[in-house]
């Protein structure tokens, strides 16, 4: 459980990083997705936790 919730912690700060970039305007081509993914996936691993 604790690997599940270092992965959480991660892909929460990994997804803040992306959708501030996407605030300043900057445009990779798979940036929406990716962002997407890692929102799903740690709430997924969060509400696992729980």
């Amino acid at each position: 459980m604790k690997l599940n919730k270092n992965l959480a912690m991660i892909l929460l700060a990994i997804y803040l990083i992306l959708a501030g970039l996407e605030g300043l305007g900057v445009e990779f081509s798979f940036l929406h997705i990716i962002t997407a993914i890692c929102a799903l996936a740690a709430g997924i691993l969060f509400l696992i936790n729980r």
